[in-house]
């Protein structure tokens, strides 16, 4: 039975079209998978659906009745719940306030009912399969678990439709796991979702049907269990898609970064080393410690111990300002809260830490940065339209390149990457790879943090597996495969007494 139809949607932003003639259908008690590129018009078709935009032409029949809203809240009214892929959680307030906020109950006094939102927040984490303390301040929790409240507070109304748009990105395999079961559960009474997502696994293990959209236009759309992940590829990004192996054999260099016995926030004893112009990827379950690594060499985080070397030389007292300085760069994980400056431009947004790092130099000469954007604009085949443009005018793996333009500008010999291709389409992703393999070629050395081992196996020259805050083993290429990665995340290694021949860690 059908709940949800939009025909002929239809939609520009000044004079530029971004929806044309789009239709989607959504039946009761269905998963819906919405693919396409960054860029395809997903978020602007939901934006249309959730009340945040209105539609040039076109029509909405939901639950039977022509639907015209101009407001979120008219959406919401409906029936229609909006998980959104940027977090939007008050950091100040409490898990249990972020959850009820805009419809807290009160007494007949008017009085706030305190125990009650705490006791059902308590209730729907637990359904969540997740421990957050409802009195937490939003503030102290990591990036999973404040996307985890962004989806309870998603769940917790009373809705016919939610749209999950890349809910899974920062959360676990245990967490998607329970987030699954309770869609799972949810569908058997009649709910309906529609699902955003760049993972085809996720696609093809959760949803019932799809859509794909390319370049703002319907494409195909049918059941899940008629396609192949590479037919949906195709369909997403046209002609130019390709699945041909990227990694290209290279001469390194000398060791440009090492650490030994290095600790802090999450992680103890790590001896690593890499050379100028090699690839490693650091993976690992959700916390094992491969994200504090980084942020600790980048200075974000303080060690707790053991050296940090960089070109040879030690380093003590790290900081972000000291890292720069030594030709350290990072490009951190959730770009809303970790790296994009809203406020300003791209062309702000890309030379604003070179001059935090050469300080003395009073005045920005914007013609100068104009000449330079437009340069690594073309190197990192950034699509934008004026340098004046917002930040947030792009899509994510545009913001992304954005961003890797900034450290370039620095002249940085180190690049960190931590979980880079969040939230980019499969297109994009193509393009970061190939980026990074090009900056190796160029003599950078690249570190990319990742839970998606396909991505590690594309790029890498090695891998280094880690379990519980410590390096469980370092694969080299040709031993780099999802199984073996497991089973060394997991440390079914050690439980299963199987052996497998590894790399030294200090070694190459």
């Amino acid at each position: 039975m059908e709940l949800l139809k939009m025909t002929n949607i239809s939609k520009s932003f000044f004079g530029v079209t971004v929806l044309d003639n789009v239709t989607l259908e959504v039946g009761r008690g269905e998963v819906h998978a919405l693919i396409g590129e960054n860029g395809a018009g997903k978020s602007t078709l939901m934006n249309i659906l959730a009340g945040v935009h209105a539609s040039d032409s076109g029509n909405i029949i939901f639950n039977g009745k022509e639907l015209v809203h101009n407001s979120i809240k008219g959406a919401e009214s409906a029936g229609i719940a909006f998980v959104h892929q940027e977090l939007n959680i008050f950091n100040n307030l409490r898990v249990y306030e972020n959850l009820f906020l805009g419809k807290e109950p009160v007494n007949s006094f008017g009085k706030l009912k305190k125990k009650e939102m705490i006791s059902e927040t308590f209730k729907l984490m637990h359904d969540l399969g997740v421990d957050i303390d409802p009195l937490e301040l939003a503030d102290n929790l990591d990036t999973g678990k404040k996307q985890l409240l962004e989806i309870a507070k998603t769940l917790h109304r009373d809705a016919e439709l939610f749209i999950l748009d890349e809910p899974t990105t920062a959360l676990n395999n245990a967490e998607i796991k329970n987030l699954f079961e309770i869609v799972g559960r949810l569908k058997a009474i009649g709910k309906s979702f529609i699902f955003i997502s760049h993972k085809m696994p996720e696609i093809f293990k959760i949803s019932d049907k799809y859509t794909v959209l390319r370049n703002g236009k319907f494409i195909k759309s049918g059941n899940i269990r008629e396609i192949s992940p590479e037919a949906i590829t195709r369909y997403m990004v046209g002609e130019s898609y390709s699945n041909q192996e990227m990694y290209e054999e290279r001469k390194l260099g000398d060791t440009i970064l090492e650490l030994k016995s290095f600790s802090g926030k999450g992680f103890y004893d790590v001896d690593f080393s890499i050379r100028s112009g090699e690839i490693v990827g650091f993976t690992g379950l959700q916390g094992a410690g491969s994200s504090e690594v980084l942020q600790t060499v980048f200075g974000v985080l303080e060690p707790q111990g053991g050296q940090l070397f960089v070109h040879g030389k030690e380093i003590k007292n790290n900081s972000i300002q000291n890292a720069m300085k030594n030709k350290v760069a990072m490009v951190a994980a959730n770009r809303k809260e970790n790296s994009i400056l809203q406020d300003m431009t791209i062309l702000e947004n890309t030379y604003i830490s070179e001059h935090t790092i050469n300080n003395r130099q009073q005045h920005i000469f914007k013609n100068k940065e104009i000449k330079k954007y437009s340069d690594l604009k073309d190197t990192l085949n950034i699509k934008a339209n004026s340098h004046n443009d917002p930040i947030t005018s792009l899509s994510g793996g545009n913001q992304q390149k954005v961003i890797l333009a900034r450290w370039l500008n620095t002249r940085a010999d180190i690049i960190l990457f931590d979980n880079p291709t969040q939230g980019i389409d499969v297109g994009a992703k193509s393009e970061i790879y190939r980026l990074i393999l090009n900056l190796s070629k160029a003599g950078k050395t690249i570190i990319i943090n990742t839970l998606e081992i396909p991505e590690i196996q594309k790029i890498a020259d090695r891998c280094v597996v880690f379990y519980h805050g410590r390096i469980s083993v370092a694969l080299k290429r040709q031993e780099i495969n999802e199984e073996t990665v497991m089973l060394h995340a997991t440390n079914a290694i050690n439980a299963t007494g199987i052996n497998t021949e590894v790399e030294n860690v200090q070694s190459r």
